[in-house]
């Protein structure tokens, strides 16, 4: 029989796996939802329990995928999830507290002031090429040691999402290379390599993980691993890395000047590059293999924001408001929405933006604000794509992928808005089919540079639209500038700090 790979992903909403062959032919699939397994405590928190949710979630998948099977040989596994993500566990690898998300995790933010105050803000860009912000896992530790020194006092390694399971599956302390080059202000970029001055003032006696490639086998399947998941002793397993990273992979985005848009919980962009780029309203990241590099942003709401408006306004099916908001003409009649409703990732790094709809009448329904809610998502991802469209790194080529391509609307409005056209594959598996070619590439069964994508549909900009999404865009912007600081005082409110 051909040897079969494991692919599984830890997202926000729910995990996935798939059980494929060689060639990326997909045997089986396996899905977790969870929609409520993120905890927000308190305004501006996500947290996770690392155990109960992403190794549940794995023990379940790699059991159900590997009965699959059948007896055929298992030729690696690969993980991948949300990230970076702060997971400290004690000597016995078991969390001392729950999981702190990756940038919708805003709660450090006098740390990153303090850090970017420390290291100077011009060498941390030249160093980690990423100003430090909410994505950063340095001053999320430092806010640990700070707030819950106890906590603090008795972990003893950290990890992100998917080293975690890499960990609880063979036994390894190692964190991919790309991971690690989110973890701000800990890594240098052009060394790849932490960087020992400033990771021992942040994470004190807490030893670094060692480093490795995502489709690098680091381990194999332990035996207490194996009779958790029924993975068979000595399975191969890959380093694995970030969600967006392998579902970038999952549809070819591997040259330069690829770019794969995410429509997700959180809007996410990763743009492959030539070279080192330094940006300061963006973030810079090595990528999944040796000698590459990525631009990547992100939104801090857009299918969580759509998710929140189909609640407010009842049990409506996301199908019917979708057909409403269709009907209603560019512009929502006169509705502008900033959709900060969890503050704001790149490009103004601002936890304390908070959600505005304008324009609001008595002759307003669901369907425009639904509208709304997409075309403010849209204007946003503009915003991000003509900071990632420079002369040095050209956007040649824009893959769009996610359940928010499902429909239509969604993405034939950012089209509209943005002014360009976005390739849909025909199968958007996600990143679990990312994770397997992954692992077909760590255990030797295809080529690095392998691509399992089968191209779908393009989607077209209307230029009739384009006069009132240009307009629209010029108040976009202008809007949060004029409402900042109204809206920090209810931030302020919120928190209690007002």
């Amino acid at each position: 029989m051909a040897p079969l790979l494991i692919g599984i992903d830890l997202g926000t909403g729910s995990s996935k796996g798939v059980l494929t062959d060689a060639t990326g032919r997909v045997l089986a699939t396996a899905v977790r939802p969870r929609p409520r397994s993120m905890s927000l405590p308190r305004p501006g928190w996500a947290e996770v329990d690392a155990e109960t949710v992403w190794w549940a979630d794995v023990v379940s998948i790699a059991a159900e995928l590997t009965a699959t099977a059948q007896g055929a040989r298992i030729a690696a596994v690969c993980v991948s999830g949300v990230g970076p993500c702060l997971v400290l566990c004690d000597e016995r690898d078991e969390p001392v507290r729950p999981a702190i998300l990756y940038g919708i995790d805003m709660r450090a933010t006098a740390e990153i002031t303090e850090l970017t105050e420390r290291f100077g803000a011009d060498a941390v860009l030249e160093r980690a090429a990423t100003p430090i912000t909410t994505q950063a896992v340095g001053p999320k530790a430092l806010w640990v040691r700070r707030h819950e020194p106890q906590v603090w006092e008795r972990a003893t390694r950290w990890y992100n999402s998917s080293s975690y399971v890499v960990r609880k599956l063979t036994g390894e302390y190692v964190l991919d290379h790309h991971t690690a080059s989110q973890s701000v202000p800990l890594y240098d970029i052009e060394a790849r390599q932490w960087h020992r001055p400033w990771y021992d003032e942040i994470m004190g006696d807490l030893p670094a993980p060692r480093l490795a490639w995502s489709a690098q086998v680091v381990g194999e399947v332990t035996p207490a691993a194996a009779e958790a998941t029924g993975l068979p002793v000595g399975t191969p397993v890959c380093a694995g890395t970030v969600d967006a990273w392998a579902e970038s992979v999952s549809v070819g985005v591997r040259r330069p000047g690829d770019l794969m848009l995410m429509y997700g919980s959180t809007m996410f962009f990763v743009q492959q590059l030539r070279g080192v780029a330094r940006h300061p309203q963006l973030w810079n990241t090595v990528g999944v293999s040796p000698d590459s590099y990525c631009l990547a942003a992100g939104m801090a709401t857009s299918g969580s924001l759509t998710t929140w408006l189909r609640d407010l306004v009842g049990e409506v099916p996301f199908e019917t408001l979708v057909e409403e908001a269709a009907a209603v003409p560019p512009g929502a009649d006169g509705l502008l929405l900033l959709p900060y409703f969890a503050g704001e990732r790149t490009p103004i790094f601002d936890p304390d933006a908070r959600g505005v709809i304008a324009g609001l009448t008595l002759r307003h329904g669901r369907g425009h604000l639904f509208r709304a809610g997409y075309e403010g998502i849209a204007f946003g991802i503009r915003q991000i794509l003509e900071l990632l469209d420079t002369p040095e790194n050209p956007v040649a080529r824009l893959v769009a992928v996610g359940g928010g391509t499902q429909g239509g609307l969604w993405t034939r409005i950012v089209s509209d808005v943005t002014g360009r056209e976005q390739e849909v594959p025909e199968v958007t598996i996600g990143a679990s089919y990312g994770d397997a070619l992954l692992a077909a590439i760590g255990a030797g069964l295809t080529a690095p540079d392998t691509d399992w994508t089968r191209p779908g549909q393009i989607v077209r900009p209307d230029p009739s639209v384009t006069a009132t999404y240009d307009g629209l865009y010029a108040g976009y912007t202008s809007l949060y500038r004029n409402t900042r600081a109204e809206v920090h005082a209810l931030a302020r409110l919120q928190s209690g700090t007002g």
